[in-house]
């Protein structure tokens, strides 16, 4: 059922992100309450034989968001995966070092600290699951403009070409840059999500938009995520292949350089058909039936068409944490 808003809370949304937009670009002084102020930029340097260099590049930036009194930053993980130099920016432009905390590839999130000397209020955090279709959001970045409103435009499963699968995400338009580690705030200031992604077709829409990280992903692992670098959770079998949906189709378009399924064989243009017994079309179909086998170190059977041949191959899953190049500043 398509969600009708309240005329009265949108407008004094709408109001009060005109106000907050005026706040910032007359660099007036805002209220301590005020979300937009918990929003950093984020840089990080990444080490040139990273595994994640040759994809993310060296030199990332971004945005986060401080949920915590003593310097935590919430951010899109990506921004600071395998970096050994982070640093945060503040709406005043002081800049602070910063420690890598943690880094979840389950949900997306990344975790850091900034050193002593911060003074910036924590936001904080919403319930995600009472997102609805069509209502108004804010988005919030670093840039020119530090705050846009944003429209839901769906809320589902998504998945991605690395691995990755996540229940909730929230799909909005019109699209924002910034989206790396944006804010995504609800009517009452409280952190929703986190940005990932801009996209072509927002989450079925047809239109271009951004993907939020939906924030209930981060409290059943903040914990662990807080005391051991990461999740306690068993690793999930990971085997170091980018597919791509193509035409209906599953096809390999890059494996991870020295990952299991390029140390199996597996090689760019390969159909994938099945894993076990279970036919695979999609991303979604397809990491679910690999993480139904076990966890990392599971063998994971694949049916796979080459050449209009097909043939079996087995590949010996791994922890993905341990083929990154991790804890250079943690």
């Amino acid at each position: 059922m398509r969600h009708k808003a309240r005329a009265g809370p949108r407008l004094l949304f709408l109001v009060l992100c005109a106000v907050l937009l005026a706040t910032f670009s007359g660099r007036a002084e805002a209220e301590p309450t005020n979300p937009l102020l918990s929003v950093v930029r984020i840089e990080a340097h990444v080490p040139g034989d990273s595994r994640t260099a040759s994809r993310l590049g060296t030199e990332r930036a971004g945005a986060g968001v401080v949920i915590a009194g003593d310097g935590l930053i919430l951010t899109i993980g990506y921004l600071i995966l395998e970096a050994d130099e982070v640093a945060v920016t503040d709406r005043d432009g002081r800049r602070f070092p910063a420690e890598i905390v943690a880094y979840d590839h389950a949900t997306g999130f990344g975790l850091l600290r900034a050193h002593e000397g911060l003074d910036v209020p924590a936001v904080a955090l919403g319930v995600s699951g009472e997102i609805e279709h069509l209502q108004t959001l804010l988005a919030a970045s670093v840039g020119p403009v530090p705050a846009h409103p944003v429209q839901v435009r769906a809320v589902k499963p998504f998945a991605g070409g690395w691995e990755y699968l996540i229940e909730g995400a929230v799909f909005t338009v019109p699209p924002i840059s910034e989206f790396g580690g944006a804010a995504l705030f609800g009517e009452d200031g409280r952190l929703l999500g986190i940005g990932s992604l801009i996209l072509g077709d927002a989450g079925g829409s047809g239109e271009a938009g951004n993907m939020f990280v939906p924030i209930d992903l981060l409290k059943p692992v903040l914990g662990d995520l807080l005391a051991f670098g990461r999740s306690t959770e068993p690793a999930r079998p990971w085997v170091g292949i980018y597919p791509a949906e193509i035409r209906g189709y599953l096809v390999v378009s890059g494996l991870a350089e020295g990952g299991p399924g390029a140390s199996a064989g597996l090689e760019r243009g390969d159909l994938l058909i099945a894993v076990g017994e279970e036919p695979v079309k999609d991303m979604e179909g397809f990491f679910r039936a690999i993480w139904a086998l076990g966890p990392a170190g599971t063998r994971v059977p694949l049916t796979v068409l080459r050449d209009g041949s097909v043939f079996s191959i087995e590949i010996e899953s791994r922890d993905r944490h341990d083929w990154l190049k991790l804890g250079r500043t943690y």
